[in-house]
């Protein structure tokens, strides 16, 4: 199963390398970067001193300016939050979820796990557009967990259910059921990234959705098309509802 690791906005060279170190040792090598502080920050001293050896996931890694590009190809999207949000995806543990994605039906053909800066952790917004938001079980009275270390404990989770050592290390024997990327095909972020911007468009058009006073309508919809784990075909139709919806607008009746 591809495993993406995303790090948006990170202000600290030093966290890049440490969260390099973390992926390698746990079997990971996908690194993407959103909007980084530091333009050259793979190539930083303190980066490279903090990935420990790790270069080699570090000259991988991509630095990118939306988050819809970071998850190309990704059709499990996991944020990363110490704190519950009162609306959005479910908050679990690591452990908990992992244990959920192995049973499903159709699971993912991959999963990207997103951190957000240091100082502020992810937005709201970026929270809700994902499938679940992990949490990890903490001191309640120091719960403050720096970047590496929180993806080197979500990095070990993830192997762990993944069968551990041996699963990548060429045994077959200990994968889980969604480890071969099995299943139907799933849409991918900037699918569904797209077609979500198409329904708020065309939802605007038609005047149910007040651009002024949007409360929560596009993150509510959000949350259920994650729910229903669409495939790129069903996107498409989707986007063809949306787009007969703005044709077929009420017109304004004449004075």
């Amino acid at each position: 199963m591809k495993t993406r690791f995303v790090l948006i906005e990170t202000s600290h060279a030093g966290n890049v390398g440490g969260v390099a170190r973390a992926m390698k040792v746990m079997g990971f090598d996908d690194l993407v970067l959103v909007r980084p502080r530091f333009d050259n920050v793979l190539r930083r001293e303190e980066t490279l001193q903090r990935s420990s050896g790790a270069q080699d996931v570090l000259k991988n890694a991509r630095v990118v300016s939306t988050l819809e590009e970071a998850l190309s190809g990704i059709t499990h999207w996991c944020a990363t939050a110490m704190t519950p949000r009162d609306f959005g995806p479910p908050t679990r543990t690591p452990r908990e979820h992992f244990e959920l994605l192995k049973a499903q039906e159709d699971p993912p053909s991959g999963v990207a796990f997103l951190f957000g800066s240091e100082r502020f952790g992810m937005t709201n917004e970026d929270v809700y557009r994902c499938h679940v938001a992990l949490s990890i079980p903490t001191n309640p009275s120091f719960g403050s967990l720096n970047l590496a270390s929180a993806a080197q404990v979500v990095a070990y989770e993830w192997r762990l259910s993944l069968g551990g050592a041996a699963s990548y290390l060429g045994s077959e024997s200990v994968q889980t059921s969604g480890a071969n990327g099995g299943g139907r095909e799933l849409a991918d972020g900037p699918a569904i990234a797209g077609m979500l911007a198409h329904w708020e468009s065309s939802l605007i058009e038609i005047g149910f959705l007040d651009p002024l006073a949007p409360k929560k309508l596009m993150p509510r919809l959000q949350q259920l098309f994650n729910r229903a784990q669409l495939s790129p075909e069903e996107v498409h139709i989707l986007r063809g509802v949306a787009k007969h919806m703005a044709l077929k607008k009420p017109s304004k009746e004449l004075d």
